[in-house]
């Protein structure tokens, strides 16, 4: 069975993913952060492809990916990297990045080394629906991985419910139409948005991301999915620390807080 589903059946709740972008704060960092990560009892692991223009991004992740290409970091170099980690990880592992590299490195050979690798999933946010019906699914399902959708409280329902019929694994609900960054709390607006989504009684789990730095606003994504994904924080606290363990812990403090 697939890492992603076998999560979601196993453990319903209280799900903890954790984003990070490969070749930030160094090249060759990715492998140490997921064995970290894995070891401190992070659910998911999230491992950003660095792109030159993350228009879904706020500017720590941005700053994350000039540094990560500045570093060096490429596909080719990161599936390099990746030889080897299912040795001493278990958890699953997502690959969210742009299309723009994906194609370039050809859907084919990316998915191929997804699957080598041990990748479990990829979320590719500016990927159009058709191509992935008709180019992307085909080759992820011959690869047992999840393309995992997001959506916004913009989103009509008709499209929530597309992809909650079209995708397996779960739905990325972002907090908010804006890009990613850390919030102090959940306002009236976006608690309506996690209703009304929960409301649509959709197959799939939901994990909540973007904004998720604290206490409250964890407890709210707790509150309404199965679990949390915590990206920009993270990042800024591997800036600060310079290493995933004490980055780690110094966020799994600050969401007690």
């Amino acid at each position: 069975m697939n890492r992603i589903n076998h999560l979601f059946e196993t453990k319903t709740s209280g799900i903890l993913s954790l984003y990070f972008c490969a070749g930030h704060p160094t090249l060759d960092s990715a492998p140490e952060i997921i064995r970290t990560l894995a070891s401190k009892g992070i659910d998911m692991i999230e491992i950003g492809i660095p792109f030159s223009d993350p228009m879904a991004d706020g500017p720590v992740i941005q700053d994350a990916a000039t540094r990560a290409l500045r570093n060096g970091m490429t596909l080719r170099t990161l599936f390099k990297q990746l030889d080897g980690i299912r040795q001493t990880v278990g958890i699953p592992l997502i690959l969210m990045g742009y299309l723009n590299p994906i194609y370039q490195f050809g859907y084919g050979r990316f998915f191929a080394e997804c699957k080598r690798t041990g990748i479990d999933g990829v979320i590719i946010p500016d990927l159009p629906i058709d191509d992935y019906l008709q180019d992307v699914k085909p080759l992820a399902d011959s690869c047992d991985l999840r393309v995992i959708m997001l959506i916004t409280p913009e989103t009509s329902d008709e499209r929530i419910k597309f992809i909650d019929e079209h995708t397996s694994g779960f739905v990325y609900m972002v907090s908010s139409a804006a890009v990613t960054g850390t919030q102090r709390e959940f306002n009236a607006a976006k608690q309506a948005y996690f209703n009304h989504v929960n409301s649509l009684r959709l197959r799939n789990k939901r994990l909540i991301g973007f904004g998720i730095s604290n206490r409250r606003t964890l407890s709210a994504a707790l509150d309404n999915a199965s679990g949390a994904i915590i990206g920009s924080r993270f990042v800024q606290l591997l800036e600060q620390y310079g290493n995933p363990s004490d980055a780690c812990d110094a966020l799994l403090d600050a969401l007690k807080k």
